[in-house]
């Protein structure tokens, strides 16, 4: 990263302009071909997919979920001549729309016509068939239908307008709930920075990269099926994450100009460090949503392209564009009264963390059992409503108040019974008459259905259309599903499948269900592999993935009893609790393990850097909870206020998704990664750092990020190979290798030194957990290498240095002196 550091730096104005045309340029083609997102929940093989081709067998072009135009009167009848002569030529004109296939009305002479009217004649509808299926339907038609249609209302008339294709141009306008995310993330930073500066880098960053990616989805959604849902979740990842990235960089940045370095080494340094890992946090979180693609439901693949581009882009306007942007700045990023304290010449020691996160630290580690029985005792009672979780999928009863589609859904409901926005269709092939006719009178004789209708059978397709008695939501609704298939359908001697939006839901949360174990195994596995390579420890990503599971656990539950209990719901402005949507717990455990992975990785590489120094697992643990806790909980608190904000949004997915994923950051910041993860890894010891010889040997070797010289007295390095020679970044020379016993197993806590051949001391360091060491040389030479360990005893090598590094393994218990052929 050093390389791309300093060039980003010196070439900064180039960087600025490569951005911002970029973003000006996929703005433009935006804005030319504007965006066509889809939703489509139907899954091929299900029975209610099967369903839908029939109805398209038998009406071909017109099998889409059909619109519905709904006016109610406040005195007298929707057949009065007044009423009549209002809206009878506004359906014909609606009939003659390009795009538009017919339209069933109330005053006409069909046979459904009467159904179309309630029994109190104050409410009627008529159904809108448009030739294309509902996400196919252009938004213009949808507009013009909805325009026409309510230039009726009135004078005691309310006209509204329903269905699937409408719900598409209904949506909340976007906006406000980013810029309160951001506003919130502004005041976070600034209490944080004490810097206007330092405050506006992280989200100008953010907003180039969540910007770019929206409207890089917008032009996507035209070659794939991009559900509306996925500009919002990206929207929502992508600030979130964007942000974080950048503070964490700006703060390594600000530490080395508070040492006294100049700009270009300080930023050098933070992308050698910080950047390396805001690189490997965003490889993670882009792998967790990936993870979806396991699930193979369509729907779910938009989401994935949407979020992971944003994602992408985040972490690239990181290690670029805020490298540019820190280059202008200079030493601005600082406060006023920090650059007045700070010199350049000076470079004063390191400042010890102090303060609450010091004194916290301290009584984790003096009370690890009782804080570890707390927390879990407070993670069970969060999870406790998980025990209900119900999946299903919102509607359009869902919908806010003051849409035309939930004003729709309101009034069919209120004129003609509960569960008429959600009818049932059975549809059968070449169905024999009578069997047809028994199911009629079976279904009628059902406790949960209103009404039957049998329609007259076109090209070969019988339907017969089912009005349950309670909502499409309804656990009721679902269980009437069930018995149409395993009873009456069978009973009847019919050959038919159940179809309709209500059954195409109830199919896609069931195989949503039934695959969900396989896509938590898929991250967490992946999760755990990651933090054993990065830590070459067993523990470490055990406890992760346990305590990952814990908290989606727990933010689930939480979930629950808001959304599905309708606890406090009104206070965010919702009227109407419901089963979760399906698909949110896939994207919100893909997000939840990717931000997991970020905290875990940050405030365990800096216990197991000061691990590998000191071998002192209490020190280690004490030392990187105090170090790094307030950061991260800075950046929770960023992600908290930036999913929160969402809740604005008036969309119930995204709603549900961000007040979930903010108690999620709360509970893994706060409560896990704050108290219970340092707690167990006291208790642990120093099984926290174990990993089995033949394991450790198998492993491929991840540094997560080059070495801070100032946190450490020699010049460490990750894991690396032992076969072969690198040069060095700054060109040094160094040795390097493993200590290891004859067995192959790591040798811990070796104390290394290197020194002149007159015995004058050179670098000293320790071998890490996995028994990796380094070593710096001033120049090339020869050197000796002198190695302690706890099993007492030293043992003395002489080396030679090439003007590169050296790379020498130390076999314990039988001491080899050659290091020949080891460097050039």
């Amino acid at each position: 990263m050093t390389a791309w550091a300093r060039w980003c730096h010196r070439h900064r104005l180039l960087v600025l302009v490569l951005w911002v045309g970029v973003l000006f340029a996929v703005g433009a083609a935006g804005a030319a071909t504007g965006k066509d997102y889809s939703n489509d929940f139907s899954l091929p093989g299900t029975d209610s997919a099967h369903a839908r081709d029939l109805m398209e067998q038998a009406r071909p072009g017109g099998a889409g979920d059909p619109g519905t135009v709904v006016w109610q009167v406040t005195e007298g009848s929707v057949h009065d001549p007044e009423v009549r002569e209002r809206i009878a030529p506004v359906l014909r004109e609606i009939a003659g729309l390009d795009g538009i296939g017919a339209v069933g009305s109330p005053y006409g002479a069909d046979p459904g016509a009467a159904a179309r009217v309630s029994e109190d004649g104050r409410t009627a509808f008529a159904e809108v068939f448009f030739t294309e299926q509902a996400n196919a339907v252009p938004v213009d038609l949808a507009r013009d239908v909805v325009d026409t249609a309510r230039a009726a209302a009135g004078d005691g008339l309310r006209v509204e307008v329903g269905g699937q294709a409408i719900a598409r141009i209904q949506q909340p306008h976007g906006g406000t709930s980013e810029l309160v995310g951001i506003a919130a993330a502004a005041v976070v930073l600034f209490l944080a920075f004490g810097s206007l500066f330092a405050m506006l880098l992280p989200i100008v960053v953010a907003v180039f990269g969540v910007g770019t990616g929206l409207l890089a989805t917008m032009l996507i959604s035209h070659g794939t099926a991009i559900p509306d849902l996925a500009p919002m979740i990206g929207s929502l990842v992508g600030l979130g994450v964007g942000i974080d990235y950048a503070l964490f960089i700006v703060v390594r940045h600000r530490r080395g100009l508070l040492r006294g370095e100049d700009p270009e080494t300080s930023l050098v340094a933070a992308l050698n460090t910080s950047g390396r890992a805001v690189v490997f946090a965003g490889g993670t979180v882009c792998i967790a949503l990936a993870g979806m693609l396991v699930m193979n439901l369509r729907f779910l693949d938009g989401i994935v392209i949407a979020t992971v581009l944003t994602v992408m882009l985040s972490v690239l306007a990181a290690v670029t564009l805020l490298p540019a942007l820190l280059g202008f700045l200079g030493h601005r990023v600082l406060s006023r009264r920090q650059r007045e304290a700070v010199r350049p010449a000076d470079r004063p020691a390191q400042e010890a963390p102090s303060g609450l996160a010091v004194r916290w630290s301290a009584v984790v580690e003096r009370r690890p059992k009782a804080l570890v029985a707390l927390a879990l005792a407070v993670l069970a009672v969060l999870s406790l409503p998980l025990l209900s979780l119900r999946l299903g999928a919102t509607d359009q009863g869902n919908h806010p108040e003051d849409l035309t589609t939930r004003q729709a859904y309101d009034l069919l409901a209120d004129g003609f019974g509960p569960g008429f926005n959600g009818p049932l269709v059975v549809v059968a092939e070449d169905a024999d008459p009578d069997a047809v006719r028994r199911l009629v009178v079976r279904v009628e004789e059902d406790r949960g259905v209103a009404r039957v209708a049998a329609m007259p059978p076109a090209h070969g397709v019988s339907a017969i259309q089912i009005v349950p008695t309670t909502p499409p939501q309804a656990e009721e609704t679902d269980r009437l599903i069930d018995r149409l298939r395993e009873r009456h359908l069978p009973q009847a001697g019919l050959d038919g499948h159940v179809g309709g939006v209500t059954a195409v839901f109830k199919d896609f949360a069931q195989q949503t269900g039934e695959r969900l174990p396989y896509f938590v195994t898929a991250i967490v596995g992946l999760g755990f592999v990651l933090l054993l390579i990065a830590f070459r420890s067993l523990a470490v990503p055990l406890t992760a993935a346990l305590m990952n599971l814990v908290a989606a656990a727990a933010s689930f539950g939480a979930v629950v009893a808001f959304f599905q209990w309708g606890w406090g719901l009104e206070l965010i402005g919702l009227d109407r609790a419901g089963p979760i949507s399906a698909f949110l717990p896939v994207i919100m455990l893909s997000l939840l393990f990717g931000l997991s992975m970020d905290y875990q990785v940050f405030l365990v590489s800096r216990m197991h850097e000061e691990w590998t120094r000191t071998g002192d697992n209490a020190r280690a643990v004490r030392v990187g909870l105090a170090e790094t806790s307030r950061v991260i909980n800075s950046a929770a608190l960023i992600m908290i206020f930036v999913f929160l904000a969402f809740v604005l949004s008036g969309d119930m997915e995204a709603v549900v998704a961000g007040a979930g994923l903010a108690f999620a950051v709360a509970v893994d910041a706060f409560v896990l990664r704050t108290a219970l993860v340092p707690a167990l890894m006291h208790l642990l010891g120093r099984v926290n750092w174990w990993l089995p010889g033949w394991l450790d040997r198998r492993l491929p070797h991840l540094a997560l990020e080059a070495p801070d010289p100032a946190t450490t007295g020699s010049v460490p390095a990750g894991p690396e190979v032992t076969k072969g020679t690198e040069g060095t970044e700054d060109g040094s020379a160094a040795v390097h290798g493993f200590v290891r016993t004859t067995e192959g197993g790591p040798v811990a806590g070796a104390v290394l030194a290197l020194r002149s051949v007159d015995g004058e001391g050179v670098d000293r360091t320790t071998s890490r957990a996995d028994g990796s060491y380094r070593l710096a040389a001033p120049a090339p030479g020869t050197y000796l290498l002198v190695v302690r360990t706890a099993r007492g005893g030293e043992r003395t090598a002489r080396v030679t240095v090439r003007g590169g590094p050296l790379v020498h393994d130390v076999e314990w218990e039988e001491w080899s002196a050659d290091g020949a052929g080891a460097g050039v």
